[in-house]
């Protein structure tokens, strides 16, 4: 069947007549199950391709073959692409340049994420708003706090996306949602076409990801372009607000390059006092000069700062981001102070572990690039730092320069661990280095044991690893659990 036959594809949804279609599903994690499970709901016909027959994807190709679905498992099962495929629907990490892709644009066959499945799939009679947020950090606890103030406002909500949660499950869900609070990363950008949000935010942009840029545009500035031009596709056609934050230029540009809705507005926030149209902070209070018929000579009372746990400055923006989308939809300020207060984050962002001999021990192995490892080494004034990982194509020297006259030590593991080596000796060349060869998940403990012994009174031992955690580790929250064992080894056998 050719792809021209299904012209409908153009412009389909929910009720087309998908009986007519072969899609191939590239991947079978949580979101390719959840693609493959739906299309075949629809009637269509189903080939699933992973080269991983592990336990996990043999259970889910059993489940999927018994729906009638056709599924290859193993190595080579990606290469081709099969003949009269009128759809490809591609997981998030799957890079343009894989030979099933690559062949997929050849023969001119249409490719979509799951975000995109998931878009028309909602359409034209289970419609309901999207609120998008993406950036380099922050993604996870701004959605989270987003869907806590949602919540707080009485409104049916569920966070979904990169935050884990396919958006195409919840679609299928029995609860009639009223909004989605929804986390994109830059590689689901990349496979959308046609989301037009009710509102988007894009809370920051910095170099990352640029191993899965650099194979098919080339390295440096060309993959960090390519990462910036996905990231900006949140904002096509958005309906209501576009989010920025004001302290980086390069989200307002994106703002004023994008191809809106008319009558969509620029919101920023700003940790300093707020210009019009802007979220901000007062005093003590985070205000809003846009969402209120006075703006232009007063604002409105939000949330307190100690509101916000933590109250790290990087926090207080993501609270200040997802109050804005959430103010864009009409929630209440009460209900995003309620939505603050009540949000229970997930672990291993800036949780302090322990103090022992006054020593701070501080887990943040969430901050997997210098990005983000700057944004919680500002929160301490004398370090011992823990760092290490898979550094992903991304530079260290700028995080080191910052901070350099913080560092009291660094003990660094993982595989690209001399990349950070390199960028202490050449700009905090004063600071002790301890470099862990161990490849296993035990050299987590004797870092810990290493940075003990750097260790002072009133330090702060940080876990800030700058980099992803799969060389070693299953997640960065594995790494962050074996962090917190080691330390607590370490004290509970009476080592100082």
């Amino acid at each position: 069947m050719s792809t021209r036959r299904l012209g409908w594809l153009t412009t389909a949804d929910r009720l087309s007549p998908w009986p007519q279609a072969t899609v191939v599903v590239a991947g079978l994690g949580s979101s390719g199950f959840a693609a493959a499970d739906a299309l075949i709901e629809l009637g269509a016909r189903v080939v699933v391709l992973d080269d991983s027959d592990d336990d996990v994807n043999c259970d889910k190709a059993t489940l999927l073959e018994q729906l009638d679905a056709t599924v290859r498992l193993g190595a080579g099962s990606s290469e081709l692409l099969p003949a009269d495929v009128d759809l490809v629907v591609t997981s998030p990490g799957w890079r343009p340049d894989y030979a099933l892709l690559a062949q997929a644009v050849g023969r001119e066959v249409p490719i979509w994420g799951d975000v995109e499945l998931a878009w028309r799939l909602m359409h034209p009679d289970r419609i309901v708003p999207w609120l998008g947020v993406t950036g380099t950090n922050g993604k996870t606890t701004t959605t989270q706090m987003l869907d806590s103030m949602l919540r707080a406002a009485g409104l049916r909500s569920a966070a979904v996306g990169n935050i884990g949660r396919p958006i195409i499950e919840a679609l299928n869900d029995e609860v009639a949602y009223d909004v989605l609070a929804v986390e994109l990363s830059s590689f689901q950008l990349h496979w959308t076409h046609s989301l037009e949000l009710h509102s988007a935010a894009v809370l920051n942009i910095h170099a990352d990801h640029l191993e899965w840029y650099g194979p098919w545009l080339g390295a440096g500035d060309a993959a960090m372009a390519g990462y910036v031009a996905d990231k900006a596709r949140i904002y096509h056609h958005v309906r209501h607000s576009c989010v920025y934050n004001v302290a980086e230029s390069i989200t307002e540009k994106m703002v004023e390059d994008a191809e809106v809705i008319e009558g969509a507005r620029a919101i920023g926030f700003t940790l300093g006092i707020p210009a019009v149209s802007m979220l901000g902070v007062v005093d003590d209070l985070l205000v809003d000069r846009a969402f209120v018929a006075q703006r232009r000579d007063s604002a409105l009372p939000l949330a307190r700062v100690a509101d916000v746990h933590p109250a790290a400055p990087h926090n207080v923006e993501n609270a200040l981001a997802a109050a804005a989308l959430a103010r864009s939809l009409g929630v209440p300020a009460s209900a995003v102070a309620e939505g603050l207060r009540n949000l229970q984050l997930g672990g291993h962002r800036i949780a302090t572990v322990g103090v022992h001999d006054g020593v701070t021990w501080v887990d943040d192995s969430k901050a997997t690039n210098p990005h983000a490892a700057n944004s919680s080494m500002r929160a301490f004034d004398s370090i011992v730092w823990i760092a290490g990982g898979q550094a992903k194509g991304t530079t260290f020297d700028d995080l080191v320069a910052t901070h350099a006259d913080k560092l009291r030590a660094a003990v660094l593991l993982g595989v690209d661990r001399q990349v950070i080596a390199e960028a202490l000796y050449r700009h905090a060349p004063r600071v002790p280095v301890v470099l862990i060869d161990r490849t296993d998940t035990g050299a987590m403990a004797d870092a810990v044991a290493a940075a003990a012994g750097f260790a002072r009174p009133a330090d702060t031992v940080l876990l800030a690893p700058g980099c992803a955690s799969k060389d070693m580790w299953s997640g960065y929250d594995a790494r962050g659990d074996d962090f917190v064992a080691a330390v607590n080894d370490w004290y509970r056998q009476g080592r100082t």
